[in-house]
């Protein structure tokens, strides 16, 4: 068992052999929850998650197209999208 402390805006780091063995890496999720008598337990969450975490952030800022009933609508989409960043950057 390793002690942590809680350090200004309450950031703690994971000693080195616990994220080994939990297989963690930079830009990670893990899912905090509180259990009995206070109790915190981290879960990594796998990447899989994660990135379902962004595209649910992604759609909610705006930053998502579509649907496209075909591959040729979608495509469109992105060539219009590209054209319009071009003229802009002329600009």
């Amino acid at each position: 068992m390793s002690l942590v402390r809680v350090k200004e805006k309450y950031q703690v780091t994971l000693p080195s052999a616990l994220r080994v063995k939990a297989g963690l890496a930079v830009g990670d999720y893990l899912q905090a929850s509180i259990g009995r008598a206070g109790v915190i337990t981290l879960t990594p969450k796998p990447a899989a998650d994660r990135d379902i975490a962004e595209g649910l952030a992604d759609l909610r800022a705006g930053r998502a197209h579509g649907p496209y009933r075909t591959a040729d609508e979608a495509i469109a989409a992105l060539e219009k999208k590209a054209g319009s960043s071009k003229r802009a950057a002329k600009k």
